[in-house]
């Protein structure tokens, strides 16, 4: 890669000095940008991954039944001749080449998914080629790169990229969706929304509860003195009555006392008489 971004500073070195007098127009493709946006491809790419993802669970699938079959195997070995031990043990073998292999058809480098991805890629690349190509002649650009090739571009301006002339181009002969830039950008601010949305969700739901103990607490605390008053006033009543029963209870026993004494003093004085008049 460096070889390739040395040998393109050279050139771009060289051809500066023979277009130094008029300037340089240079623009760039963004390729990975425009497959995005081209709904024939991207359509095609979401079949191609589903049968990736079914190709993978076929693999688990093999792998899980082989390793079930090692594990048989090593329980079963002590109940087994040699022989028995060895057909199953080629078995095994057969087995996890056969998966091997399937793996390597589907995934390799020369697997499915590969040539797969090639055969979609290739049509909308050689007419990406031949759209750059007209644009670069009719724009008189000098120089038009890849910008999601191996050519290492450090920085880019904007107002370079031609990606969105090269798909208005594409859109005659292919159906091509709206800048799917806007649409992460949109479904991203959506996402974050919907997190701070969330969010607060979270925060009201802790704050109601935050609040709902506290009013709990303040009802309990509540309900607590309020048991308490009725506790207290319900001793005070009970001191009281006990305190009234014992008054009653004292003056009761005085009066008797004073009746006694007066009931004493009058037959001591009737005796005082009687013994007057003999």
């Amino acid at each position: 890669m460096n070889t390739k971004v040395l040998f393109l500073v050279a050139c771009l070195s060289t051809s500066f000095l023979g277009f130094s007098q008029r300037g340089v127009r240079i623009g760039y493709v963004d390729m990975e940008y425009i497959l995005e946006n081209v709904e024939e491809y991207r359509e095609a790419s979401e079949q191609l991954n589903a049968k990736a993802a079914k190709w993978k669970q076929e693999i688990e699938l093999k792998q899980s039944t082989i390793e079930q079959m090692k594990k048989d195997l090593m329980a079963e070995k002590v109940l087994l001749t040699d022989e028995l031990i060895a057909e199953r043990e080629e078995e095994i073998q057969i087995l996890e080449k056969e998966m091997l292999d399937y793996q390597q058809d589907r995934f390799g480098p020369q697997g499915d998914l590969v040539l797969q991805k090639q055969l979609l890629i290739q049509p909308i690349q050689d007419q990406v080629f031949n759209e750059v190509q007209k644009i670069g002649a009719n724009k008189r650009y000098d120089f038009i790169f890849d910008k999601s090739a191996d050519v290492v571009m450090l920085y880019s301006e904007k107002r370079h990229d031609i990606s969105d002339l090269v798909l208005r181009e594409i859109a005659r002969t292919r159906k091509v969706s709206k800048s799917n830039k806007d649409k992460k950008l949109k479904n991203r601010l959506e996402e974050f929304q919907a997190e701070e949305a969330e969010a607060d969700q979270e925060i009201s739901e802790a704050l109601q509860e935050r609040q709902q103990k506290a009013a709990d607490a303040k009802d309990t605390k509540k309900k607590a003195a309020e048991e308490k008053r009725a506790e207290a006033l319900r001793l005070r009543e009970e001191r009281k009555k006990a305190y009234e029963e014992r008054r009653k209870k004292l003056l009761e026993e005085r009066e008797a006392k004073r009746k006694a004494k007066l009931e004493e003093r009058k037959k001591d004085q009737e005796k005082e008489k009687d013994s007057t008049n003999q």
